[in-house]
This record gives structure tokens, sequence and C-alpha cells, in this order.
């Protein structure tokens, strides 16, 4: 099958970006979207220009760097989909595919569809961790989890940190990434002693990274590739607003 690419190309942080167009021939219907751009960046490496570049780790859905923009849709057409599993038998021969990096003031553009997430490693750093003692780990069952309570915060933790909530929401919100990084703590007997500091912290934190506010539109919910749920934003603020009356 073949392609026309619309692919945004920036030199640099600061540089004025544009459109470029592309034709990509020869694309197998079982290619990845990454194997697709792999396939265009060897006939730019031929040509001696330079290659478009974005970010890719895993290609397993599971590290979440290969977030971009695609027709509009952050991971593409495919819902509980990252781009690395979005494969070409989604699209139709012929067709035109606009490819965009995550748009967000907190993840500027570093090059191309290469975008710095490094506001989320900010949020974590400020209290998505435990504080445990060093030595022998604990015997498993010493601390008993429900079952429901253990799924829930597994759920919560499955959160890849890809950026598409924040891409998605008009707002460029990051409250489902940072809920759901809450929730995996707040959820366990070993998150609860801290609970308390970590939901402030963090919250505070991700307003000072310059993200904006909830919108309430579930819109990341749909994008998000793992579906994480937005009754984590709900957690969230409960724990929130408990914090700070503990803090009176």
């Amino acid at each position: 099958m073949k392609l026309h690419l619309k692919i945004w190309r920036q030199e640099h942080r600061l540089a004025k970006g544009d459109m470029v167009a592309y034709e990509v021939d020869n694309i197998s219907r079982d290619m990845s979207f990454l194997e697709m751009l792999d396939l265009l960046n060897e006939s730019l490496i031929q040509k001696g220009e330079r290659v478009i570049e974005f970010d890719h780790d895993c290609r397993e859905g599971i590290c979440g760097a290969c977030g971009m923009m695609i027709n509009g849709r952050a991971h593409g057409p495919l819902k509980g989909t990252t781009t690395c599993q979005l494969h070409m038998r989604s699209f139709k021969d012929g067709q035109t595919v606009y490819i965009e990096p995550f748009r967000a003031a907190s993840f500027p553009v570093l090059r191309d569809l290469k975008i710095d997430r490094s506001a989320f490693d900010h949020i974590i750093q400020a209290g998505g961790y435990i504080s445990a003692s060093t030595g022998q780990a604990p015997e498993s069952n010493s601390i008993p989890v429900a079952h429901g309570i253990a799924e829930a915060a597994f759920d919560a933790a499955a959160c890849i940190g890809c950026g598409a909530c924040v891409a998605t929401c008009k707002n460029s919100s990051a409250a489902l990434f940072t809920s759901a990084k809450i929730s995996q703590l707040v959820l366990l007997p070993q998150g609860k002693p801290e609970s308390a500091g970590r939901v402030v912290d963090m919250v505070n934190q991700m307003d000072s990274e310059g993200f904006g506010h909830c919108s309430n539109t579930e819109a990341c919910e749909v994008e998000c590739p793992q579906e994480i749920s937005v009754l984590h934003i709900a957690r969230m603020n409960y724990e929130y607003g408990k914090s700070l009356l503990l803090r009176k």
C-alpha cells in the first residue's frame, strides 16, 4: 500500500516548525506504524536527507515513549493502543495521514516528533514513592491486601506515562497521570503512612509544571492506551482535600 504523509518537522526546540509532505510506497499491512516510519527514514538516508526523529524504546506498548498525534488523535485511530501497537491495516491505500508531536506547553518539542516529558518525572520525584527500611524483604503474606484493592492498585500502576492524556485534554491537564500514580500507592498499606504529604506534594508539582486543570470531559480516559479510569482523578481530589484538612 501507499500513503501520503504530512509530518511535523522542527529542527530544534526554538525553531519554527512546519508540516512536510512525504510519500511512502510498498508498505505492508502487517507493519507497525513505527516500522512504516522506519521505512520512510531508510529512504531519506538513501537520499542524504535528515531522518525524522521520534521517540521509541520497547515497541511492545510498555514504555510509553512512542506517543504522537495521528490524524488528530493520540496514538492513532484505535482505542487502547499505543503507536507502536498500531498496524498499517488500520489505514487505507492512498490515504493522507497527518503526524504531529503531542502538543502541550509542558511537553516542549525537542525535534520533529520528539518531546520532553521530564515534567512527568518531576511529579514522580515530588512524592511518587514510599519510604521503606532497608534489609530483608518482608514475607509476602505478612500484610494482607484484599483482592479487589490489589487489582485496583494494579490497574492504576498500569499507567505507562505516555502523555496521551495531556495531549488530548483541551486544558493539557496531567490529572489522569498524577492521580494514577497517587492511587497505586494510597490504595495499598505500604503507601498509606505518607499519603497525606504525597498527594499535596505531587499535585502542587503538577501545577508548577504548567499543566492545566482537569476539564471533566473524560477525553483522557478515551485516549489512554491503558484505559486508566477517571475515577482515579476523583480519588486524588478526595485525598487532596482530606490531606489539607489533616494539615490544619
